[in-house]
């Protein structure tokens, strides 16, 4: 008789327990509270569109918000060469298991190339100054600059790499890492070059033209960012791409397309549009002599 009143007690234990976490994990839900939630509502605030700067001259200004996008191999250029890439764009990509505990991103944060190329808050980068020039100033080719996120869930990081060292590397290439950081400093400088080897020099302090192939050179240590489509991972989002900084040249000493970026502005007429399919703007002057202009004496 003992026994039989034990066992059912016990059973009515576990009973309340049971109960006890349903109600508890009903209340969880309605809060959104549970993992799955909030994973799935810190990835759709992540995927929000976003509105790119709208450029009138056709050039990059400081306070720009703008994509970086690979535009992949050229058909023309591809034969029995190098396989054909897709264009692909410069995202955050955010640690899941970081959702639980922050509201926004954490520093350091990983980056990654994507073939989702709309203009969303992990894939917008803030054209950002370095040297006291003014919201508004063009950048210009060969200029210092810092690349950095949205306000907000982006966390204002900024876009960094530094020299491989030999626990610091891309986990896929195991060449440069890239990635990003909270604090701005010299690991943060990038500078925009023109394409063409043979014109660089010529261009240099010219005015930078929106969506157009330029390279995108880390200044410490001299290396080009780059997409890396053979190397590919999955994530949060799903199937992305490695982003290292590493300069790839030719037969002919020239950047090969792993290092081309396109750096999109907003297209006037559609909301949340780019113009990364327009086609380029003319620049009047072929061969521009006009080098950087003096800052600007009041912001």
């Amino acid at each position: 008789m003992d026994r039989n009143l034990r066992s059912a007690s016990m059973f009515k234990d576990l009973g309340e327990k049971h109960e006890d976490v349903i109600k508890d994990f009903i209340a969880k839900k309605e809060r959104g509270e549970l993992l799955i939630q909030k994973m799935g509502s810190y990835r759709e605030a992540l995927l929000e569109k976003t509105e790119l700067a709208k450029s009138t001259d056709g050039h990059i200004h400081f306070g720009d918000a703008v994509l970086l996008i690979n535009p992949g191999t050229e058909t023309k250029h591809a034969a029995n060469i190098h396989p054909l890439r897709r264009p692909l764009a410069l995202n955050m990509n955010v640690d899941q298991s970081r959702f639980l505990t922050s509201t926004k991103v954490d520093s350091p944060c990983e980056v990654s190339a994507s073939l989702d190329l709309s203009p969303t808050i992990r894939s917008t980068f803030v054209v950002t100054s370095i040297d006291g020039s003014c919201v508004g100033d063009p950048l210009r080719y060969g200029q210092s600059f810092a690349l950095r996120t949205l306000e907000g869930i982006a966390g204002q990081l900024y876009l960094t790499s530094d020299t491989k060292l030999f626990v610091k590397f891309a986990k896929k290439s195991r060449m440069q890492l890239v990635n990003l950081v909270d604090e701005l400093s010299f690991l943060s400088c990038w500078q925009v070059l023109y394409l063409d080897p043979q014109l660089r020099l010529e261009y240099d302090g010219y005015p930078v033209q929106a969506n157009v192939k330029v390279l995108i050179n880390h200044v410490r240590t001299n290396q080009a960012l780059a997409a890396l489509q053979k190397f590919s991972f999955w994530t949060a989002f799903g199937r992305e791409y490695e982003i290292t900084a590493n300069t790839f040249y030719d037969s002919h000493r020239a950047e090969e397309d792993l290092n081309h970026w396109v750096i999109v502005t907003g297209d006037p007429g559609v909301p949340h549009g780019t113009l990364f399919h327009a086609p380029p703007p003319l620049c009047e002057d072929e061969m521009p002599t006009k080098k950087r202009s003096q800052p600007s004496p009041s912001c």
